[in-house]
């Protein structure tokens, strides 16, 4: 699996869209840059999409920025020994406080090891993670994007690209997360860079990130 792990390898990958789909051509074009998009894998990124569900990038921002303060290393012994009082201090919902302390657990407690996850292959990868309390196909997909450079993951359940590709292709509506997996299909097997593409799409159209890391 050729991994997405340079610029020059988007600037590759845009140009097989492009190929692909002659359509995405006036999409980059309205696009400009289109970042990388890269954290390391680890709990940390894991922890730091959890915190991207369903808030704004800049709610995400301060909520992550508390977080690793008062939790520092942001590690799962540290979040285990702080318990609750941290989390809600930093500002995480009832339901994010019980994914990152679930978390917490798999990994000290199970030996979830969320570094070899990312060479898995995608169904793999997200199967593990979705069996975990709170982590849905939209978290790992997302994880497996930032973290570990995958290039065919396309998370169709996030509402910004979801608004992206609607105003992009000129759709009736907006597509709901089943009918944008399908449309993405024809952007195999380079779905992760589409994904890449409509989101800075999305920024130049609405003049803020939506992207959820980094």
């Amino acid at each position: 699996m050729h991994r997405i792990d340079t610029d020059a390898h988007i600037l590759e990958a845009l140009d097989a869209l492009v190929g692909i789909d002659p359509r995405l051509e006036a999409v980059r074009a309205r696009a400009g840059e289109v970042p990388l998009r890269r954290t390391a894998p680890g709990f940390a990124s894991l922890v730091s999409i959890i915190v991207s569900q369903q808030v704004s990038r800049a709610s995400a921002d301060a909520i992550e920025g508390r977080l690793v303060r008062l939790v520092n290393p942001l590690t799962p012994d540290a979040v285990l020994s702080g318990g609750e009082e941290p989390l809600i201090a930093a500002g995480l919902s009832r339901a994010k406080q019980r994914t990152v302390l679930a978390l917490s657990c798999a990994i000290r407690d199970d030996g979830l090891d969320l570094e070899a996850l990312c060479a898995l292959d995608a169904d793999q990868a997200i199967a593990r993670l979705t069996a975990l309390p709170g982590i849905g196909p939209w978290t790992a997909q997302v994880y497996l994007l930032v973290a570990a450079g995958h290039p065919d993951v396309f998370p169709a359940g996030d509402v910004a690209l979801q608004a992206a590709v609607a105003d992009a292709l000129s759709l009736s509506e907006r597509p709901n997360p089943r009918d944008l997996a399908m449309l993405a299909e024809s952007w195999t097997p380079l779905r992760a860079v589409a994904a890449r593409l409509f989101w800075a799409y999305y920024r130049e159209r609405k003049g803020h990130e939506a992207a959820p890391l980094p």
